[in-house]
């Protein structure tokens, strides 16, 4: 599969499954990993961007990440996942009038929701943000059979040579991929690399995630200066 069909790949997928909070989720991410965050920056601006409630997500997020900082690795996933997938899901084009767009994590969490990779987004860097390496993590397109759509999970692999836990919006249970019957894999990346994926193990290199546009583009809008305003209200 080539640079093109990848590119393709991404404008084609689209998540359909709509997923309803229970409560008012809450949270937030700042822009790198592994660096010191600067809470009241980081909630002053979500609130002034997106409202009130945008800044209360903020600090729910904080409180999250510090409770989660001196679990196991496999507690952090559940805690993380647990807490993202109160988010609502809506589509990008009702969200942003955008067919395809990546949201950062704090657009994620500033507007109460996105799509399935905005989902898988906000898990990743919050995971990395916790110190899980990022050799242990991939975003993942996958083909969701039960709804013939494409979907983006997040993989976190426990070895290199380990079956990888799926962390997912769909189904919000935390899986091996070997019980996730329903996804069929189509290529997984991270900060640092790209690999197609013909089985539900790590696949195979195909070189650096930079290969990726969306995920360049995303890269450059991490941070708080550049935040979209979301073309629907959802608070």
């Amino acid at each position: 599969m080539n640079l093109q069909r990848f590119n393709k790949s991404i404008q084609q997928k689209r998540c359909h499954i709509f997923i309803v909070a229970a409560f008012l989720a809450v949270s937030t991410l700042y822009a790198a990993p592994t660096q010191q965050l600067d809470a009241n920056k980081i909630t002053s601006t979500l609130a002034k961007r997106y409202g009130e409630r945008a800044g209360l997500r903020a600090k729910a997020w904080f409180k999250v990440v510090a409770e989660a900082q001196k679990l196991p690795e496999k507690q952090q996933l559940e805690k993380v996942n647990q807490f993202f997938n109160l988010f609502r899901f809506v589509d990008d084009i009702v969200l942003w009038g955008d067919s395809n767009y990546w949201a950062t994590p704090m657009e994620f969490i500033g507007v109460n929701g996105g799509d399935c990779e905005d989902f898988s987004i906000a898990k990743y860097f919050t995971l990395l943000q916790l110190g899980i390496p990022e050799d242990k993590l991939r975003i993942t397109m996958v083909k969701a059979t039960s709804v013939n759509q494409y979907h983006m999970v997040l993989a976190y692999y426990e070895t290199p040579g380990a079956i990888p836990l799926v962390l997912d919006n769909l189904d919000t249970k935390i899986k091996p991929a070997t019980q996730r019957g329903d996804l069929l894999p189509v290529y997984s990346f991270n900060g640092k690399q790209l690999w197609l994926n013909k089985e539900k193990g790590r696949g195979v290199l195909a070189g650096s995630s930079s290969r990726l546009e969306k995920w360049n583009d995303l890269k450059n809008r991490l941070g708080v200066d550049r935040l979209r305003q979301p073309k629907l209200n959802m608070e």
